[in-house]
C-alpha cells in the first residue's frame, strides 16, 4: 500500500525524491528516467506500518516524456499487517499525466496498481489519485484525493478479528464477496532552510472506507475513518537524502480493538501509534 513514511499518496518518496543534476547546458530530453532506493526503520503507509514495526527495503523507477506522462515502479517488503494476504512484497504500477497550470503549479491525474506477488487471491486493486501542487511564498504545497472505487480486495468480509481468524480455521466469512471503495484525502507541505541542505516538511491525511477486515484479513482504512500526519525534516547530501520524521494517527486502542489479533505487531504492539521514523534515500 504504498508509501513510505507517510500517506502522501502511493510512492511519494519516489516521485518526491530528484534524480541527479542535469547539466544546465545539455538539450531537454525526451524521455528522463530517474529512480530511488531507500532503507526505513518502519514502512508507514498513511500513519499504518506495513512492516511489522521493523525495517524496509524500498526502490522504484520512473519514467517522465516530455509531453507530461509518466510511468512508474514501486517496491517495498512487508511484514505482520502489511502482507495483505500472505505477500512478503508489495509491488505498486503507476502511471499518470502531469501538467503546469498558472504560476508554478502543476496538475497530475494518474492510477496506482497495487499488487502483492506471491499472496492469496483478491489482493490487488486499483486507485486512481488527482494531485495538485503550487507554491506559496517559500512553501511547497500539494493537496490530493484519491479513490479506490468498489472492489474484492477492499471489501468488508469479516467484522471482526475473531472472524478473521475463525476463517483461517475453516470458519465462514461474515460477509463474503463484499465490495467496497476507499477515499484518501491529503496535504503536504515543506520548506528549506535557507543556507542549508535541511528540508522541513508536514503532512496531514484522511481515510474514509472499510471499517472492518477484507478477504485477506487486512484493511486498507483500518477502522473506517481516521486522521494521520507527519512532521518531518530531510538533510540532503548530493543524491543521498537522510530523513526523520514522526507519524501518527488518531486510531485509539479502543477503535482498533475489535480487529484484534489481526490489528497489531507479531509482538502485540500497536501499528498506529506515533513513532519516530529514520530513512536514508539514495537517488539515481
Amino acid at each position: 500500500m504504498k508509501t513510505s513514511l507517510t500517506a502522501a499518496g502511493l510512492a511519494a518518496m519516489l516521485f518526491a525524491t530528484p534524480a541527479l543534476a542535469q547539466d544546465q547546458t545539455d538539450p531537454p530530453k525526451d524521455l528522463v528516467v530517474s529512480g530511488s532506493v531507500a532503507l526505513v526503520t518502519d514502512y508507514r503507509f498513511r500513519g499504518v506500518s506495513q512492516s511489522d514495526n521493523d525495517l524496509a527495503l524500498q526502490g522504484g523507477i520512473t519514467a517522465t516524456h516530455k509531453s507530461g506522462l509518466y510511468a512508474a515502479v514501486w517496491a517495498s517488503n512487508l511484514a505482520g499487517w502489511g502482507t495483505f494476504g500472505g505477500a512478503n512484497l508489495e509491488l505498486d504500477l503507476v502511471g499518470g499525466y502531469k501538467m503546469p497550470i498558472g504560476e508554478g503549479g502543476a496538475l497530475d491525474v494518474g492510477l496506482t496498481w497495487y499488487m502483492y506477488p506471491g499472496g492469496a487471491d483478491k489482493t490487488d486493486f486499483a486507485e486512481p489519485y488527482v494531485k495538485l501542487s503550487g507554491t506559496a511564498g517559500p512553501l511547497n504545497l500539494v493537496a490530493g484525493v484519491a479513490y479506490a472505487p468498489k472492489q474484492q480486495a477492499l471489501g468488508n468480509w469479516s467484522f471482526t478479528g475473531a472472524n478473521a481468524q475463525a476463517v483461517l480455521a475453516g470458519g465462514a466469512y461474515d460477509k463474503p464477496g463484499d465490495k467496497e471503495d476507499n477515499l484518501y484525502l491529503w496535504g503536504d507541505a515543506n520548506a528549506g532552510i535557507p543556507n542549508t541542505p535541511v528540508t522541513l516538511k508536514a503532512h496531514i491525511g484522511y481515510s474514509d472506507g472499510n471499517p472492518g477486515l477484507g478477504p485477506n484479513g487486512t484493511s486498507v482504512a483500518p477502522t473506517g475513518k481516521y486522521w494521520d500526519w507527519m512532521l518531518g525534516a530531510d538533510l540532503v547530501l548530493g543524491p543521498v537524502t537522510f530523513g526523520a520524521a514522526y507519524v501518527d494517527t488518531d486510531i485509539s486502542k479502543a477503535d482498533g480493538a475489535y480487529l484484534q489479533p489481526n490489528f497489531s505487531a507479531v509482538d502485540g504492539k500497536s501499528i498506529s501509534s506515533g513513532k519516530v521514523v529514520f530513512s536514508v534515500t539514495a537517488a539515481f
